[in-house]
């Protein structure tokens, strides 16, 4: 007979239950000892440790038996928590409390960057508190590691956009000096047409003529216009920079009556040398390039009128000394000369001075600047190994500074003199070689009027041509062309010498500096006038040639 189970079923439950209970109570201990997070357990009324397994005694120095029967509060790690009473309130009240990143310092006075969370739950009869501590010192530096890292591709990424901006300008410079070499060589053909035929009308007018208002004014706009085409081959780099060592003073002298031509009669202008001596090697047109950019942007700064001043000095610069444009890496400390224009106009703001110096940026109305101007300066004056800083505040006025190394070198020429008097006159036979009909039009008429007997061949080919059939007195120079179709004026030079050895040559062209270098026009005792050119410059550059060769006229 099977034995019947008398107990009551409660007890039957309850002795079923147990094994169970033991087992779970077994399993969480073994949880609690091999957690590789740190658990304290408190007495939720008392707030006392009661328990603290292995993994926590290890983090913060403690044995077990230091640890159980004090509060939380009472051991060092712990005592920078926010009130132990207060965090003891919130979790009575809560129930939860959480630190995601609590710093707790060891024993041995380590740092560790800890996750505190407690929550409150009920054990048999009566409540406990479990904190949870992770060490999270790792993730820590893996979050470190990660904000490293995207602070890096941040970094990266905005290298690469700075890059690609930089490469895309570049491109744009690139497209412009194709542009302006493409341009340069017609347009310029066309300038010395207009202003060659232009003083040739100035020259038979008479000085009452009501004309003379009418030619002024077409002389002045292509003078404009050479600067346009010039300012543009500069930029981009397309015009060949030839540097002398020259005096920055005698410069910025004998361009005083030009200067005072440009400003307005209600702006009053100095001109203040700073040094005795302000040698540097630089183009002296390009420094007179640039001081006209910088006056007419002073001019057109003081609508009103206002004081300008012009001044020239030195300074050393160390390399907690300069200014906020950059020069080029160890070139301090050194001696600069500098150049300086300053207005008492507008002035200007921070966001106009971050841009001013970029191409085709311009703060003036539509039509009366190309934002090319100031791009110039910086170009010119960086060829010339120095640098460009601009100092100003709105209503205050603005100064431009132009630093150049200071040379020690004796001057190697004078700065040119300006021509006065007659134009010279001449009797030898020249041979004039030019493509463009106009152009050779022009400038046969021109020294024919001087008094020359002038040839005329439309390439080099059909000017060895005009040589073989000349009977009449030996030529004296030819002004060729460099560029020309069918044979161009550096091969033909090259074939005249063959039977000639002293003919002289005058090389002149409209295209680029870059475009015509490899035509050998660059070497030293090649003679070249670049185009375009006045009838009066022609004129003299071939009176000093033949004069230079013995020739009497």
């Amino acid at each position: 007979m099977r034995a019947i189970d008398v107990k009551p079923k409660s007890e039957r439950a309850e002795h079923r239950s147990a094994p169970t209970v033991r087992a779970a109570e077994l399993s969480y201990r073994r949880l609690f000892e091999a957690a590789k997070d740190g658990i304290l357990i408190l007495d939720a009324d008392t707030g006392r440790i009661t328990d603290a397994n292995p993994f926590l005694v290890s983090l913060l120095g403690f044995s077990h038996d230091e640890m159980v029967g004090r509060t939380v509060g009472e051991l060092s790690p712990f005592r920078d928590i926010e009130s132990n009473q207060i965090m003891l309130e919130r979790l009575q009240e809560n129930g939860y409390v959480r630190y995601d990143d609590l710093p707790l310092e060891m024993r041995d006075g380590r740092k560790v960057a800890v996750e505190f969370v407690s929550n409150v739950y009920q054990a048999g009869d009566h409540n406990v508190i479990q904190c949870n501590i992770r060490d999270i010192t790792e993730r820590r530096q893996s979050e470190f590691a990660i904000r490293g890292l995207n602070a890096e591709l941040k970094q990266r990424l905005a290298d690469h956009e700075r890059l690609t901006a930089q490469f895309v300008e570049v491109q744009k410079m690139e497209v412009i000096g194709q542009l302006a070499s493409g341009v340069a060589h017609d347009f310029n053909n066309i300038l010395g047409i207009i202003m060659g035929y232009t003083d040739l009308i100035a020259s038979d007018l008479s000085t009452d003529s009501p004309l003379n208002v009418y030619v002024e004014e077409i002389h002045q706009a292509s003078e404009r216009a050479v600067g346009l085409t010039r300012q543009l081959l500069i930029f981009s780099r397309k015009h060949k920079v030839h540097p002398v060592v020259l005096d920055l003073n005698a410069v910025v002298g004998n361009m005083n009556k030009m200067l005072q031509r440009l400003i307005d009669e209600n702006i009053t202008m100095t001109i203040a040398p700073g040094t005795p001596t302000a040698r540097i090697s630089a183009d002296a047109g390009y420094i007179g390039q640039v001081l006209m950019n910088l006056v007419i942007n002073a001019r057109d700064a003081m609508p009103n009128g206002g004081t300008l001043r012009i001044a020239t000095g030195s300074v050393t610069l160390n390399e907690g000394s300069r200014p906020g444009a950059q020069p080029a890496e160890g070139a301090l400390p050194r001696e600069y000369v500098t150049l300086s224009v300053s207005d008492t106009g507008t002035g200007m703001t921070d966001d106009v001075k971050a841009h001013l110096f970029e191409a085709f940026y311009t703060t003036k109305l539509s039509g009366k600047g190309t934002g090319l101007g100031l791009a110039t300066c910086r170009t010119i004056v960086e060829q010339s190994g120095g640098y460009i800083d601009v100092s100003s505040e709105v209503g205050q006025g603005t100064t431009f500074t132009a630093y150049f190394p200071r040379v020690e070198q004796p001057l190697e020429v004078p700065v040119p003199p300006v021509h006065a008097g007659p134009l010279p006159r001449g009797m030898e036979t020249l041979l004039v070689v030019e493509d463009e009909p106009s152009v050779r039009n022009l400038a046969r008429a021109v020294l024919e009027g001087q008094g020359y007997t002038v040839l005329a061949a439309a390439n080099g080919q059909d000017a060895l041509h005009v040589v073989r059939e000349h009977t009449g007195p030996p030529i004296g120079l030819v002004v060729t062309d460099v560029i020309m179709p069918i044979m161009g004026g550096r091969v033909m030079a090259e074939w005249l010498k063959t039977t000639n050895p002293h003919l002289k040559f005058l090389f002149t062209s409209g295209y680029t500096d870059d475009a015509i270098a490899h035509h050998g026009v660059f070497a030293e005792g090649v003679e070249f006038l670049a185009k375009p050119y006045t009838p009066s410059a022609l004129i003299r550059k071939v009176r000093e040639l033949l004069d230079a060769a013995g020739l009497v006229h």
